[in-house]
């Protein structure tokens, strides 16, 4: 979304007031994430970070699991059935208490649709007194972690029409849906009956802004309080600023390249090792992301303990390889230097997109540096969406995107989803590899570390082996907020912001 001027951002969020605690002024909040519809598989992850809609499990910042609607949870001796007893005194924001049989109602919707629940052996939900139980065909330890996922959000019963369709968010978080006007701006007001307490500003208004810069300046005219998401050469700026404070935190974040595998430009390995190869990933990290430790040599960064493996030939720039690796393809250079094979050009459309504002220069670097290998790619600059639409009618050819591997805080979650049979919106596309397919389901059953280690180790080396998506480089989360405001912190996981615990500086 992009904002013209000063003054249409003050009529967007709200002019500053003087600092008051005591008077209702709302807490400004922006980001790049656009609000395109309310079903919780699509955009559920902005009412979970905003703390409107809980789930039964929740993390820490630490990244371990912890109580979320549910107290306590355990499993049966054999592993199919699990047990969620909910905290006695949550309530939705339409008053109504969150029982057992209202949240197996939320889940079974959820099971249903296109979310991660899909992914996991589940037979059967039901509800007894005040636990939730779940019944799976097979053992699968994740599951909880599973419940941790934006998609499934425990929403009322008021929250859908007759035929089932959602036709509003009424959570049972801290703060309620006030207004809401897609794509771009999203009013809460606190709910005034959260089982965690009061939180600490009563209002927030949320804004979805696209351009980096733009919510650069938000931060520095004070049009925000708490900017979301920033690029680099903005954070430089930003943390001399004497009235802003600057976090920053390494995520399980990766940039990759997702490229068809299908397709006659990346169907065999050789060609997707050589656009690995191609790219110089400490030169970007280093240009754009100001972080030369953020290439990525692998899919995980070093901070998912288990998944980043020493032992694995690193990914790095070697432009003779590529050139050896597409010749041994088949690819001949043409008269202008473009790559040629069986009558057909090395031309292909890399499709990205600007809500997170590093993409779209990332994506021009690589198009250059592809190029000095004789593939000619042109970058197209969309909406997100476009992504998984361009995954399930196939013409997507390539698309730098940024994907998080705590979406699910057990990796293996993320793993099932965008490297099992078929693949996945964001994840491989016209890759099939059965041996992966095995490993992930193994790793899906058990929660032994030693059974699970050599598992780990081996999907990663299948995955940096055969390059179903190439990584480009790994991430951080800036986070930028006015010193009028504490208490904000940086969710590494990014499940929840936090916002509630946030208070006017005195």
């Amino acid at each position: 979304m992009r904002i013209a001027n000063a003054l249409a951002l003050t009529l967007a969020l709200g002019a500053p007031l003087a600092v008051n605690p005591a008077n209702a002024e709302p807490l400004k909040v922006a980001g790049p994430w656009e609000i395109t519809g309310i079903e919780p598989a699509q955009t559920g992850y902005v009412f979970s970070r905003l703390q409107v809609a809980e789930t039964l499990v929740t993390t820490d910042k630490q990244g371990d699991l912890v109580p979320g609607l549910a107290q306590t949870w355990a499993t049966s001796d054999d592993g199919l059935t699990w047990s969620f007893t909910l905290r006695g005194n949550a309530v939705f924001h339409d008053g109504t208490p969150v029982t057992a049989e209202t949240t197996a109602a939320s889940l079974k919707r959820s099971l249903a649709g296109v979310g991660v629940l899909s992914q996991a052996p589940i037979a059967a939900i039901a509800s007894e007194g005040d636990t939730v139980q779940i019944t799976l065909s097979k053992p699968f330890s994740a599951l909880p972690a599973y419940l941790v996922h934006f998609s499934t959000i425990i929403l009322a019963p008021s929250s859908f029409d007759a035929a089932g369709k959602i036709v509003q968010i009424v959570g049972s978080g801290p703060y309620k849906v006030k207004a809401l006007t897609p794509p771009a701006r999203l009013e809460l007001a606190a709910s005034g009956a959260w089982w965690g307490g009061k939180p600490g500003i009563e209002e927030v208004n949320y804004l979805a802004v696209g351009q980096g810069e733009t919510r650069a300046l938000m931060a520095e005219s004070g049009e925000a309080d708490v900017v979301f998401s920033m690029l680099p050469v903005s954070v430089d700026r930003l943390k001399v600023n004497p009235k802003l404070d600057v976090q920053i935190a390494t995520i399980p974040r990766t940039r990759i390249l997702k490229v068809n595998a299908a397709s006659p430009f990346f169907d065999q390995i050789e060609e997707r090792q050589a656009i690995s190869a191609a790219i110089d990933r400490v030169g970007i990290t280093k240009v754009i992301l100001r972080n030369a430790d953020l290439a990525a040599t692998q899919l995980f960064p070093p901070a998912m303990k288990g998944w980043n493996v020493s032992g694995v030939q690193p990914l790095e720039k070697n432009v003779e390889k590529a050139k050896e690796l597409l010749a041994a393809a088949g690819w001949t250079p043409g008269n202008d230097g473009i790559l040629e094979k069986d009558g057909k050009r090395f031309s292909v459309t890399m499709l990205t997109y600007a809500s997170w504002p590093e993409l779209p220069p990332i994506a021009t670097a690589i198009q250059a540096q592809l190029r000095q290998v004789g593939i000619e790619t042109k970058v197209s600059v969309a909406n997100s969406s476009e992504i998984p639409a361009r995954h399930k009618d196939g013409t997507l050819e390539m698309g730098l995107i940024s994907r998080l591997y705590s979406i699910v805080p057990d990796p293996v979650g993320t793993l099932l989803q965008d490297y099992g049979k078929g693949g996945s919106d964001w994840g491989s596309m016209g890759w099939d590899n059965p041996e992966m397919q095995g490993i992930v389901q193994e790793l899906a059953a058990t929660s032994d570390p030693k059974v699970r280690a050599p598992l780990q180790t081996r999907a990663v080396e299948i995955l940096q082996q055969e390059l179903p998506s190439i990584p480009v480089t790994w991430s951080e989360l800036a986070i930028v907020s006015s010193k009028r405001i504490t208490g904000v912190e940086v969710d590494p996981l990014e499940v929840n912001y936090g916002l509630s615990s946030i208070r006017w500086a005195q």
